[in-house]
């Protein structure tokens, strides 16, 4: 595909393709495959920024970094909550660095990064109550950061995005704390009741993120055995009873027409009970907030939604950005063409990065500069 770019032919031209492998290998020899994939998703550390103050806290036992614009505003800043993707398990504030910087800099606002605990080593939901307990305190003490506490905005990639659904929908019927402004969400996983949706199918080999290992990834994140995900592929966790409770939302019959190219509708596959009960967690709505009713979705803030057409969750945020509207939420949404998941990971890295990077970033600089 057009998105397999330079970085690819750079990496590929600087090492032999069998010593990349054998290097691969050893490395995952001695260490688990999780702490080397963090090794590799953390990123380097990004150069002293000029035009920002950058502090590192802890909200209420949460690590966070704050990233503050150093030209003073005529009026409050807005803010920018900030929640990074990597499967629950993978990144962390340096990972997105260079992504904070930019939304600080190019919105003119205090952006908050959240340090939320990684799984396997804290459990799910510790990932979830770490995003809303980080949430609050800066809804609660926006002011002491010159932020308006009116014109603050949830914004995440990936799991990320997860989190951000999750925490505006926690929140709707909190009275005690500011009201969030706008929520934005960059290639969202928002479901796991349906793996054969379109774009399951169409990116079910792709780099980076496949179909099998978004389910490997989910189970390993929840702390279950990985032997169940042929049975979750299959879709055998469902009772048909949930099937036709949610079929209403998370249905391909409801993504556009032009998204289902080649689309083959799956054999009917009848529950396991025992998958089932051992996967009860995915039904959660702060796991699958796309599960969340409609009295729910109707109080939520405006939402920007970014897709990628190259990802296997591109129609999570195809579904969630129709709930959104049936329930009459403002949608603004942006589909990357050439874009795939996990790209804004390398946004920020020169030669390295790819043009859907860029666009995804400055489609939400652009979205939060309209508040």
């Amino acid at each position: 595909p057009a998105w397999q770019g330079g970085w690819t032919r750079f990496l590929l031209r600087s090492l032999p393709t069998l010593t990349v492998l054998k290097l691969l290998h050893l490395t995952s020899c001695i260490f688990k495959e999780h702490i080397l994939i963090r090794l590799i998703f953390g990123g380097l550390p990004a150069f002293r920024d000029s035009k920002l103050f950058i502090k590192d806290l802890h909200f209420d036992g949460v690590p966070v970094r704050i990233y503050l614009p150093r030209l003073r505003s005529a009026s409050k800043w807005r803010g920018v909550i900030f929640f990074h993707g990597g499967c629950g398990m993978y990144g962390g504030i340096r990972s997105h660095e260079r992504v904070c910087r930019y939304i600080a800099r190019e919105s003119d606002s205090v952006v908050m990064s959240v340090g939320y605990r990684l799984s396997p080593e804290c459990k799910y939901p510790a990932q979830n109550l770490d995003c809303l307990t980080a949430a609050v305190h800066f809804l609660k003490t926006a002011e002491n950061y010159g932020v308006d506490p009116d014109r603050i905005i949830v914004c995440g990639d990936s799991v990320g995005g997860t989190f951000t659904a999750n925490v505006c929908q926690e929140l709707v019927n909190r009275t005690d704390i500011p009201k969030i402004r706008a929520q934005v969400m960059i290639y969202p996983f928002l479901q796991a009741l349906n793996f054969n949706l379109p774009s399951h199918q169409k990116n079910a080999f792709t780099a980076l993120l496949s179909l099998e290992r978004t389910v490997y990834h989910i189970l390993k994140y929840l702390n279950k055995d990985c032997s169940l995900k042929e049975a979750l592929l299959a879709g055998s966790h469902v009772p048909e009873s949930v099937n036709l409770k949610y079929r209403k939302w998370i249905n391909p019959d409801l993504i556009p027409e032009k998204f289902k190219q080649d689309y083959e509708p799956p054999l009917p596959t009848p529950c396991v009970p025992q998958v089932h009960e051992e996967t009860k967690e995915l039904f959660e709505t702060r796991f699958s907030p796309l599960l969340a009713e409609d009295a729910v979705i109707c109080r939520l803030p405006e939402a920007c939604i970014i897709t990628c057409e190259h990802d296997v969750l591109r129609d999570d945020g195809l579904l969630y950005k129709k709930r959104l509207e049936d329930n009459d939420v403002k949608v603004t949404w942006y589909h990357i063409e050439e874009g795939f998941h996990g790209t804004i990971g390398f946004f920020g890295y020169s030669i390295f990065s790819f043009p859907s990077s860029s666009k995804i970033v400055d489609h939400a600089v652009n979205f939060i500069k309209g508040f």
